[in-house]
């Protein structure tokens, strides 16, 4: 009897899917998940600051305001996914794979760069792609996964 395997790219994606369920974000519920050597180093998911309340307590400032998706995205106060994973990771995400249920904006992008990851699997679209792009500038290999 044949037995079915989801590959690792599945697996770990599915993985990141549900820790996105743990957002705090009203707006996008993102996971990130970093990979090395198939073993799991970090995950992340977009939440507030520790110890600040969270947007599902309070409110979203970027809601009240009206901003578009993909725009000033300075005025919130939340931590992006990528940003926790990768600060768990530290040092280990050197040459790790990164996985993302959004395609990532372009100041995590600069994150993802420096902290030499060297390759990205996303499932998602957002609203701005510059951030895959500059992905793709810095010869970071970028996989779109359909599930």
């Amino acid at each position: 009897m044949k037995h079915d395997r989801i590959s690792w790219d599945t697996y770990f994606m599915n993985i990141t899917i549900e820790i996105a369920k743990r957002s705090t974000c009203l707006r996008h519920q993102i996971g990130a998940v970093i990979v090395k050597n198939n073993i799991i180093v970090s995950s992340g998911y977009n939440r507030a600051p520790r110890g600040l309340p969270h947007c599902i307590e309070t409110s979203c400032i970027r809601n009240e305001l009206g901003i578009l998706s993909g725009t000033q995205l300075e005025l919130c106060e939340g931590v992006h996914a990528e940003q926790n994973a990768l600060l768990q990771a530290g040092k280990d995400a050197l040459g790790a794979t990164l996985y993302i249920n959004a395609w990532p904006c372009k100041p995590c992008a600069k994150l993802i760069i420096n902290a030499q990851i060297k390759r990205v699997v996303v499932t998602n679209s957002y609203i701005d792609d510059s951030g895959i792009r500059l992905l793709q500038h810095a010869n970071i290999e970028v996989v779109y996964l359909k599930l």
